[in-house]
């Protein structure tokens, strides 16, 4: 009897994001208990230069407050609970952003995950990228070898290459023929794509040394097709519902 049709692997999008609040410890513990081997989270610098895990700039849609993560300091920013409580609610209306240096501690007893760690571009323009890239470098070193550099910003994602010798990735703002070209010169390990942005299938993606990670996806039928499509990955939010999908679907064939 043949075997199911081979799915793309699931990385877990800022952690468990659904479930709990984005870019936290708890989302990427609950990620990894559900099964993920694939973490992916983001990277800014706080005012006194130390990486956290954190999506925005700013503190308005995780904690309801105005200020600039770079305009505060790690002290401060560590006291600040970002809960997402205009979505979820009060359930995790305590949590706290983790510095970076805490999750490498996690992933350290996490064996076997693998972390995709995207550089944010509003700290590389508040900082400059030799300052993001090196403070990020120093506290990923210890796990380095489990880790995926990744970022929008091409330039910094050359140039962590060079530094680490690490796998990296690049995210696309666009999918057009000076990406491809780019994409071809930089030769990366991975690169990253929202899927609703991408050309309607049944187009192939673009073939070359790189894997493919498609994100934005949700549900199975979305996972399929990237997959027919020539994704390696899916990205979701939605850890839980898509293993679950997947797990049905194997049950199924």
């Amino acid at each position: 009897m043949p075997s199911a049709p081979e799915l793309p692997a699931i990385i877990a999008h800022r952690g468990n994001a659904v479930e709990f609040p984005e870019n936290t410890l708890e989302a990427l513990a609950s990620a990894v208990d559900l099964g993920a081997r694939f973490l992916e989270f983001d990277v800014q610098l706080t005012g006194d230069l130390v990486p956290i895990l954190m999506h925005d700039a700013d503190l308005a849609r995780v904690a309801g407050r105005p200020e600039l993560i770079h305009d505060l300091t790690w002290p401060t920013l560590s006291e600040i609970p970002v809960g997402e409580v205009s979505r979820l609610g009060h359930v995790h209306a305590f949590v706290r952003p983790p510095s970076l240096a805490q999750v490498v501690e996690a992933i350290a007893g996490w064996p076997g995950v693998t972390a995709f760690v995207e550089i944010k571009r509003a700290s590389i323009r508040r900082y400059g990228r030799e300052t993001v890239l090196k403070r990020v470098t120093e506290v990923l070193q210890p796990v380095l070898d489990r880790c995926v550099l990744i970022s929008f910003d091409i330039v910094s994602v050359k140039l962590l290459r060079l530094m680490t010798g690490a796998r990296i990735g690049w995210v696309l703002t666009t999918y057009d023929e000076a990406a491809r070209a780019q994409a071809a010169s930089l030769a990366p390990e991975f690169l990253f794509a929202n899927v609703e942005r991408l050309p309607p299938p049944p187009e192939s993606l673009w073939t070359g040394p790189w894997q493919w990670a498609l994100y934005e996806v949700r549900d199975l039928r979305t996972a399929r097709d990237c997959q027919e499509r020539g994704a390696h990955f899916v990205e979701t939010m939605a850890v839980r519902g898509l293993m679950a999908a997947y797990a049905e679907s194997r049950r199924a064939w």
